[in-house]
């Protein structure tokens, strides 16, 4: 009789509760006697819903393929096969789809890195092909590719209905691409398929900058336009002009739980808030002007402040409420928070401070808001030029 002798496996999914309740996905891995842990920075979240089910389901099988990808490395690596210099034959095209899929997995939302990398890998491949592995990824890949993002035609990933537009990419659109491309290098490297950043060798004057475009804000003036002009949709009018007076995003302000809101211990009202963007946790002073912009509480302290229809369909609300107040500006919902920077400093409050209530990370993109300012005092002198001729 044949004993059958149960083997080890190398490596396993596990989770680890966290205190919002999701669940974090990380593997146990078990090589050459050692043992250790990876943390995907993947998320099982509570299936309230038959999407949440499917977006669980999603992330598991994307964990289950990184799994197997251990897997095949630690045999690789018993059996003296150098993983290093097989890793870098891997196909560059495909290791960014794999991001892509594993960003997806991550947020759910398709209009994140999601899109920007299905069109990075579009423009990689019209450059050299579809061929192309990390091994060949080096200083003359890419300044080959700064030079061909110059003269790209644009196009869009999504199965737009707009006309298509034969024209070359924005400056802003050439930044974007570059900035992700450097972002999956960073991941490459992380992952040890490449052990030297080729874009360190690039110039910095050789990289797409980003063009300075228009902040477009709103002036006390037209807030009190907005506030004295019926909108259909009275949540949007609430929450738009919230955020005009808070500096939050439309990702936040969607998001906000009447159990964000405390009062300190001298009666004052603050929003605590862990920002979409940044990840970090942020308190945000609400004055009473901004309080009156709530909607009426009628929920437990768990349900949502503001419900509020998708971006896109949000933004069109908003420039007919605009139309309608009579302002011409092409506004969006993040108008709002240039809004809240450009009111903060009109009214003299110290650019530092002005940039922790945003929750900015650099003075810099403060300072962005305080030019605006400065043009609009010069705009406003000149008016005076002439009127005594």
């Amino acid at each position: 009789m044949v004993t059958q002798v149960k083997v080890k496996e190398p490596v396993r999914i596990r989770t680890k509760k966290l205190a919002n309740g999701n669940e974090s996905i990380y593997l146990d891995v078990y090589s050459e006697g050692n043992r250790g842990y990876e943390f995907l920075k993947l998320y099982l979240i509570p299936e309230k819903s038959r999407a949440d089910k499917e977006a669980n389901r999603k992330t598991l099988e994307l964990a289950n393929a990184i799994k197997a990808k251990r897997i095949v490395e630690i045999q690789n690596n018993e059996h003296g096969f150098k993983t290093a210099s097989t890793r870098s034959k891997m196909n560059l095209i495909q290791y960014v789809l794999f991001l892509a899929d594993e960003q997806l997995a991550k947020s759910g939302n398709k209009r994140s890195y999601y899109y920007t990398l299905h069109s990075l890998a579009k423009h990689l491949e019209a450059y050299r092909g579809d061929k192309i592995t990390f091994a060949k990824v080096d200083a003359d890949y890419v300044k080959g590719f700064i030079a061909y993002l110059r003269t790209a035609t644009n196009f869009n990933y999504e199965n737009s209905k707009k006309p298509f537009k034969d024209e070359v990419l924005s400056q802003n659109t050439q930044h974007n691409l570059y900035k992700k491309f450097a972002w999956v290098i960073r991941k490459a490297i992380q992952a040890d398929i490449i052990a030297v950043n080729p874009l360190d060798k690039i110039d910095n004057t050789d990289k797409p900058k980003p063009e300075d475009g228009q902040r477009e804000f709103l002036t006390i003036e037209e807030i009190k336009k907005l506030m004295a002009t019926p909108c259909k949709d009275m949540m949007l009018k609430q929450s738009f002009l919230f955020c005009c007076l808070v500096g939050l995003r439309y990702s936040d302000v969607k998001k906000i739980r009447w159990s964000d809101f405390y009062q300190d211990s001298e009666g004052e009202t603050h929003l605590r808030l862990r920002i979409t963007k940044t990840k970090r946790p942020e308190d945000f002073p609400i004055s009473k002007e901004s309080l009156k912009w709530l909607p009426d509480r009628a929920g437990a302290d768990d349900e949502l402040v503001y419900i509020l229809s998708k971006n896109d369909n949000s933004n069109k609300k908003l420039q007919r409420w605009c139309t309608d107040a009579g302002i011409k500006k092409k506004i969006s919902f993040h108008c709002s928070r240039h809004t809240a920077a450009t009111l903060n400093l009109s009214l003299g409050v110290p650019i530092e401070t002005v940039s922790k209530l945003l929750g900015h990370t650099k003075i810099s993109t403060t300072q962005i808001y305080a030019k605006i300012i400065d043009e609009n005092k010069k705009a406003a002198v000149h008016k005076q030029d002439g009127i005594f001729d």
